[in-house]
């Protein structure tokens, strides 16, 4: 019996393998199905995290911006018999001292409770005005020309676990003001290393200054002794205002003529070293920010302005307008600096209050502690809250939270006229050696910094990295292209920390030695390329074919040295002979610029070694990538290589050099340790290729870890890591649009 088998079955052998097709077919759908799932869900964490670091970094940076918060905390009516003077609070505001017209009473905030307080020596005087009580000792002056010494203390007590404030009052041996009773139209007191200075303005236009200090004899008791000067205003209008700084350098006097007369206190004369005309106004308040470098006037029709001492061109100091400040509706009665930074509080006849802040002269907050006349206005002693005291003599306490009032954009990136300086400036100075110092946190010249060396980073390593990716791709044997490629690569691996140990040590040292050959140098090795390429062409083409294509690189090697070399000789000999020996001290008195070592010449040659390599790598892939008949069709119509490579390969390629450009860019831009160890970092705004400067994230390395946290200083420097991302965000973005514009463009080739 004969078997057939049809034409279209399978033998039975093989009927065994459609169930293992079937299962690879799945299991590949399944794969496929699995790696489309995690490259989405791999896309999605990337884009993410991405959003979590900005979200982290703007919850850092979004406090700094608040505004100031004044909330009203607790008050009361002090019961008076005569007019309020001035106002002192204990650091917790619990318990106030009002010092009016006829002595002093202490009265509880929380419920009223009023203390007993010695009695003031009056003598049947009454006090007409005060100094000082709200920070340590001070003075008041009475109506018979006397001035005492007094101070307000808060002692503290604990029982049963609750605190107990009790207030106190030192009085000191009064002190005739004028032997022929003149009235005290204000004063003012300074507590210095060896005693206490009192200064008054008397009736009639005349200054005293009071010395008091202790003196320890060696045997005996302490004794007090006081010396005193005096000398007449000699300003237009009479006196109204007064102020001596703690280091007794000045003594300042307002005048109803909207002049102020200043006295340098180191030297013994009755002539007012300087009178400026600050105002039309009379001159209604003087007070010294933090620090006393800034000199704050407040005058009769509520205008406030901040002033400063500075040198002129006669090496004279004078009182030089810093800025005005936001005026107010009525004349000025009342300045308090804050103990903790340069804000300060000014109060008006209509019981408005203004919260300002000296550096930006910005208003922080506005609020109304009375509805009369102000008294006496003047921050807690730990500066977080405004007390008030009015003519009726109620007390308010105003609770102040500012704890960022220089972050606001104009302290970020606008000029400011800092303490010291000329004039306005962008300045980066995040810590001194004094607490008294002025922060200054200006980004711009960070951004500045950053961009700079970026500039000369890419202006050392795009000629060379791209030149050499077309020579490359387009020239050199495959051979050695196989051996140069990866070599290149391997750069890239170069920890940048070496990089910049190398640059600071040794690199910076040797570029000082042979700046004009550094210059030199470019030019020189260029000549000689072309002088040997032309000697090159003049050989006999038996010659130049025993070469193979593409090595002729080694042959300017050696040709490159010594052009090197010679450049180095030659520029020592100009230096030696046209710059007297010195190109430093040539370039200072030339053009007035100094040579740092650690410069931007320097960050230039070494991160630009240090962006070549990726910058190589993506253009060389790019133009290696082009369609070889696009070349070839070139060459069949005539074109040589050069006009090949140039005409057709370079555009076609020119997405890819251009992402390859940004790249490098966002690499540079981003750069951490180089910048640090080779610039000397410092924040300074100078174009000039022989200055350093200070970069976003050799800023942010530095200083963050050493900045306290949730601080001013340390919201700030995410800032900077904010606007870090920022640029490399919208440089990517833009290259991204670029590219795809150049390769839409080319796409057609």
């Amino acid at each position: 019996m004969e078997t057939h088998t049809l034409p279209n079955s399978r033998p039975a052998k093989s009927a065994g393998l459609l169930p293992n097709i079937d299962a690879r077919i799945g299991r590949r759908r399944f794969a496929d199905r699995l790696v489309h799932v995690l490259v989405r869900l791999g896309g999605i964490a990337i884009i993410g995290s991405i959003l979590a670091i900005i979200a982290v970094l703007v919850i850092e940076v979004l406090p700094l911006f608040g505004r100031a918060k004044t909330t009203p905390g607790p008050s009361r009516e002090a019961t008076l018999a005569k007019a309020p003077v001035r106002i002192a609070v204990d650091e917790y505001l619990e318990v106030a001292c009002v010092l009016h017209a006829d002595g002093i009473q202490a009265l509880a905030l929380g419920d009223g409770t009023a203390y007993e307080m010695p009695a003031l020596p009056l003598g049947g005087a009454h006090v007409t005005a005060a100094t000082g009580l709200d920070r340590g000792p001070g003075a008041i002056a009475l109506s018979d020309g006397r001035i005492v010494p007094i101070e307000f203390a808060f002692s503290q007590s604990w029982k049963d676990g609750r605190r107990s404030i009790r207030p106190e009052v030192r009085l000191g041996d009064p002190i005739a003001a004028d032997p022929e009773g003149r009235a005290v139209v204000a004063l003012c007191s300074a507590t210095t290393a060896d005693g206490t200075a009192i200064a008054v303005l008397l009736e009639g236009g005349v200054v005293r200054l009071f010395r008091v200090t202790e003196v320890t004899p060696l045997v005996g008791p302490k004794r007090r002794e006081v010396s005193e000067r005096s000398w007449p205003i000699r300003a237009e209008g009479r006196g109204t205002a007064i102020l001596i700084d703690h280091h007794l350098d000045s003594l300042m006097v307002g005048t109803s003529a909207g002049q102020i007369a200043r006295w340098d206190l180191r030297r013994v004369r009755a002539e007012p070293d300087d009178i400026i005309q600050v105002g039309e106004a009379p001159v209604a308040a003087l007070a010294y920010l933090k620090g006393e470098q800034t000199l704050v006037v407040g005058d009769g029709r509520g205008a406030v302005s901040g002033w400063q001492l500075l040198k002129g061109d006669g090496k004279k100091r004078s009182l030089v307008k810093m800025r005005d400040f936001e005026p107010q509706v009525a004349a000025i009665v009342a300045l308090a600096p804050s103990p903790r930074d340069r804000s300060f509080l000014s109060g008006d006849a209509s019981g408005q209050a203004f919260v300002r802040y000296g550096t930006t002269g910005e208003t922080r907050s506005v609020f109304r502690p009375a509805e009369t006349r102000l008294a006496s206005l003047t921050f807690a002693p730990k500066g977080d809250a405004a007390v008030a005291l009015d003519e009726r003599g109620r007390v308010a306490i105003w609770r102040f939270d500012d704890p960022h009032p220089d972050a606001t954009w104009k302290g970020l990136f606008g000029k400011v006229w800092y303490e010291g300086y000329p004039g306005p400036a962008y300045a980066w100075q995040s810590s001194s050696g004094s607490d008294e110092a002025e922060a200054k946190f200006s980004l711009v010249p960070l951004v500045v910094g950053t961009l700079k060396g970026t500039f000369y980073a890419l202006l050392f390593a795009v000629p060379i990295s791209l030149l050499g990716a077309l020579y490359a791709s387009q020239f050199m044997h495959p051979r050695l292209r196989g051996i140069v490629k990866p070599c290149v690569e391997i750069m890239a691996a170069l920890p940048s920390v070496v990089l910049g140990f190398v640059a600071g040590l040794w690199l910076a040292p040797t570029v000082e030695r042979f700046v004009p050959g550094v210059f030199l140098m470019p030019v020189v090795v260029a000549l000689a390329v072309l002088a040997t390429a032309a000697a090159w062409r003049r050989l006999p083409e038996r010659t130049r074919h025993s070469l193979p294509a593409g090595f002729e690189a080694f042959l300017l090697l050696p040709v490159v040295g010594l052009a090197a070399w010679g450049a180095l000789s030659i520029g020592s000999a100009i230096e030696a002979g046209w710059l007297g020996g010195d190109f430093r001290a040539w370039l200072a008195s030339a053009f007035g610029m100094t040579y740092d070592q650690r410069n931007s010449l320097v960050v230039g040659f070494v991160m630009g070694f240090a962006v070549i390599p990726i910058m190589f790598t993506i253009a060389e892939d790019s133009l290696s990538n082009v369609p070889r008949h696009l070349v070839a069709g070139a060459l069949a119509l005539g074109a040589t290589r050069w006009e090949a490579a140039t005409r057709v390969v370079l555009p076609t390629a020119s997405p890819g050099i251009f992402s390859a450009v940004m790249i490098g860019f966002g690499r540079a831009v981003g750069e951490t340790m180089i910048v640090l160890m080779a610039t000397g970092n410092t924040p300074v705004m100078d174009g000039s290729i022989f200055s350093g400067f200070r970069a976003l994230s050799a800023n942010i390395a530095v200083e963050l870890p050493e900045a306290p946290h949730g601080s001013t200083h340390f919201r700030i420097l995410f800032v900077a890591a904010l606007l870090l991302f920022g640029m490399t965000f919208a440089v990517n973005t833009v290259a991204e649009v670029v590219r795809l514009r150049l390769r839409k463009r080319y796409a057609l080739l």
